[in-house]
């Protein structure tokens, strides 16, 4: 591998991140959020998942060695956060109660949801394979598009309507139930 700037490589990581983190498919999660908690705060989110993201990037696999946490423990912790949110927005139970929008943004928006076990710990597969600054490039290209949904929130609801905010919350309630028990039984082996 070289040390330049691919724009091949920043496309497969850009798209493989946009993937994982997933940001139009948390619409209904982040705008359920947004109405329990009264607002959200995208530049702290953003800022917050970003650094997440760049350190874990840089020092993720020796921070969890450290404290001595495995990837495979990791990716459990964040699935069983995933799922009580997905529980949350299928069930109408509210789980997460003392969320204020100061903590809200950063717990569960920009970590698990935005900065979760599956885009961490995709970030040390991409390491293997990809130029660092090329994949610097690629997170930072995904949070654009995470920051411009996070303040299109308003917008966003008010195109999809009370009816059918309803049913993405219950589709994407399902979907994010399923990814949860995939990353679960992943790194448990079950």
């Amino acid at each position: 591998m070289s040390t330049y700037f691919n724009f091949k490589e920043i496309l497969s990581v850009s798209m493989i991140l946009f993937a994982i983190i997933d940001i139009l498919g948390s619409i209904p999660i982040i705008i359920d959020l947004r109405q329990k908690v009264g607002k959200i705060q995208p530049e702290k989110t953003c800022l917050v998942a970003l650094g997440i993201m760049l350190a874990f990037l840089f020092i993720g696999e020796q921070l969890l060695n450290i404290i001595g946490v495995d990837v495979a423990s990791f990716a459990i912790a964040g699935s069983l956060v995933i799922f009580f949110i997905a529980m949350e927005m299928v069930l109408g139970i509210t789980v997460f109660k003392d969320d204020s929008y100061e903590t809200a943004s950063i717990i569960p928006l920009a970590f698990p949801l935005i900065a979760g076990a599956g885009s961490l710990t995709t970030l040390l597969s991409l390491k293997t394979e990809f130029e660092t600054q090329n994949i610097i490039i690629g997170i930072f290209l995904n949070f654009l598009v995470v920051y411009l949904v996070l303040k299109n929130t308003y917008l966003l609801e008010k195109m999809l309507g009370k009816t059918g905010l309803s049913v993405l919350r219950k589709a994407f309630g399902i979907i994010l139930l399923a990814i949860a028990i995939k990353l679960f039984r992943s790194n448990t082996g079950l």
